[in-house]
């Protein structure tokens, strides 16, 4: 597949994903979608642990008022605890998506296979692949093996609007193929980069082309705009299904997660108010109090710190693919090259 220039009239106008420029964006990106979810958690609980010492070193707060710290602590263990419960509340929920009757059970494997013999036909191999991305993949070489198609076709010279919708599959399709090669499913990136192709784009400007040029085109052009349509929509179908996987797979290691760091984080928050037990107030020198302090409150915000670096994730993703097929929340109105009005296919 060789990449050739595209048009700015066919770039994308649906979902932008890990396209974002300039640092700020880049980071904003990283921490949304692309950074490694356990590490941007700890990272929210390392910038805690150094904004109570930075707080403290100013003399804005203070560790020696044991009534405060004491009720600090009993929040914190009662918060906790409704965090592990809302976990535990979120886990039963996927997993009752897991529970189906063997009618059900065999509908939804009769549905899966009838998707692959689709791809397998559609994609002319003998059978489609077993792995995400090399089915991803093999739906990528498909469509842009239908655009090639199309644009050796003699239609492309007369079509100046249909030779460059072939050029723009043909970068597209480079660029997601390259990317998908070198990834495996069970990491972001291949269920990124599978969201930011935008098959959904590719499908209306095929479509549009197919119902108005379609009485112009030659039979074979017209054949492969099928092809195109066909490969499109099974890409957005297979994709639709492996991200939804992804996803169940995510919210339930955020659950473990969760409950790994609840228990730590439920004994911090104890230990907390068991140092202000004491009589004569705190059991730790004045020296080494902040420290300590700090960082058991540090380990107490973990399971939080984890809810906000999934949910971010979860949320970003889901807003950004919630709409199936040429149905664009995020484009322009004035987008494309396409403007159609009430009886324009009225002879």
């Amino acid at each position: 597949m060789g990449a050739s220039g595209a048009d700015d009239t066919l770039e994308s106008h649906g979902i932008d994903m890990g396209r974002r420029t300039g640092p700020l964006a880049q980071f904003r990106e990283w921490v949304l979608v692309n950074g490694n979810r356990s590490l941007i958690a700890a990272s929210i609980s390392l910038l805690v642990f150094v904004l109570f010492l930075g707080l403290h070193a100013i003399g804005v707060i203070s560790f020696t008022n044991d009534g405060s710290v004491t009720r600090l602590a009993s929040g914190m263990i009662a918060g906790t605890f409704s965090l592990v419960t809302l976990v535990v509340s979120i886990n039963q929920l996927i997993l009752s998506q897991e529970f189906a009757s063997a009618n059900d059970a065999r509908d939804q494997l009769e549905g899966i296979i009838d998707i692959r013999n689709d791809i397998a036909v559609q994609s002319k191999v003998p059978a489609s692949p077993a792995a995400p991305t090399k089915l991803l993949e093999l739906l990528i070489e498909t469509i842009a093996a239908h655009a090639t198609a199309l644009a050796d076709t003699d239609d492309t010279d007369r079509n100046e609007l249909l030779r460059k919708f072939t050029n723009s599959i043909d970068a597209s399709t480079d660029r997601t193929h390259e990317t998908l090669e070198h990834t495996t499913f069970g990491t972001f990136t291949a269920v990124s980069t599978a969201i930011a192709y935008d098959a959904a784009w590719q499908l209306y400007v095929a479509r549009q082309l197919r119902e108005r040029d379609g009485a112009s085109l030659s039979s074979e052009a017209v054949a492969e705009l099928e092809g195109l349509i066909n490969a499109l929509k099974l890409f957005i179908t297979a994709r639709e299904h492996f991200k939804t996987t992804y996803l169940q797979r995510e919210l339930t290691r955020f659950s473990q997660l969760t409950l790994y760091c609840g228990v730590p984080a439920i004994l911090a928050a104890m230990t907390i108010g068991l140092l202000y037990g004491g009589f004569s107030g705190a059991t730790i020198g004045g020296t080494y109090l902040p420290y300590v302090v700090s960082g058991l409150i540090a380990v107490v915000v973990s399971p939080l710190a984890l809810l906000a670096s999934y949910i971010l994730r979860t949320a970003a993703v889901t807003r950004r693919t919630a709409s199936i097929g040429p149905m664009l929340p995020q484009k322009e109105p004035e987008a494309g090259p396409f403007e159609v009005s009430y009886g324009d296919d009225v002879d």
